[in-house]
């Protein structure tokens, strides 16, 4: 049975090394800002649906790509206060702080 599950193993063995210990180390370094952007991407993407607003259509309003818009709506991304501007300037709302 042993050498059956080791077998097993080495056959289904990837050829690249894992890399997930380099991602969760990145996750708990990060965990103060990811929260934010994540908190804010759900946000955008719910009011986003309520508007029938695609990302192609987001990224024109802001004047960026789709490809970026992509990144800020997977809440990984660290954005800068012209960033959340122009967020909030293309969904006509308040991302920061309640008004």
């Amino acid at each position: 049975m042993k050498q059956k599950t080791l077998d097993f193993l080495e056959t289904h063995q990837s050829d690249t090394p894992s890399t997930w210990r380099e991602k969760a180390e990145w996750r708990r370094d990060n965990w103060s800002w990811l929260r934010h952007s994540q908190r804010i991407a759900v946000k955008v993407l719910l009011h986003m649906r309520q508007i029938g607003l695609t990302q192609k259509e987001l990224a024109e309003r802001m004047n960026c790509s789709q490809q970026y818009v992509s990144k800020i709506l997977k809440g990984k991304e660290n954005m800068s206060l012209d960033t959340l501007t122009k967020l909030e300037n293309a969904l006509d709302i308040c991302l920061i702080y309640d008004e």
